[in-house]
């Protein structure tokens, strides 16, 4: 499966304009095997990058200016639940998703060059609202949705 995940995932909320892909893949060393092909449309193929059990691919443009990225995960991994969940929760919290597109704007006009100030600036709330959604998704019985049937989270 293929998902629109990120802030620009969620309709009015401000962001910055990079565009996350999440690619839930059957095989990583699979994925490993066909990176190439992504590399030859101009995505640079990054491993982990950080996260433990994801593959991550990025596209700048022609500016080294980031337009895309790519996180790719087995189908149902907790990181897949996570991100689909926070970005459905985001969809369905509007004042959560407005607060979310502030703090965007507010860090990105104070860390114009750093992106890692920026990420860490959003940690908190990321990680509040993601608890927050992955109860969401419990409670309304969305979970049969993120999760093949007898899977926890």
């Amino acid at each position: 499966r293929i998902h629109h995940i990120g802030s620009t995932a969620i309709p009015q909320t401000k962001a910055k304009p990079i565009i996350d892909i999440l690619l839930e893949v059957a095989s990583l060393e699979v994925l490993d095997r066909k990176s190439p092909m992504l590399e030859a449309l101009g995505y640079k193929a990054m491993g982990e990058f950080g996260i433990l059990g994801r593959r991550y691919f990025r596209l700048d443009d022609s500016h080294g200016t980031r337009m895309h990225q790519v996180h790719a995960f087995e189908a149902g991994v907790p990181n897949v639940v996570r991100h689909v969940a926070f970005r459905d929760y985001m969809r369905a919290h509007p004042s959560a998703a407005e607060e979310y597109g502030a703090l965007n704007e507010r860090l990105a006009n104070a860390h114009p060059h750093d992106r890692a100030a920026y990420v860490d600036g959003k940690d908190a709330f990321v990680k509040e609202h993601e608890k927050r959604a992955l109860a969401w998704v419990i409670t309304d019985g969305y979970r049969a949705f993120l999760l093949p049937e007898g899977e926890g989270i």
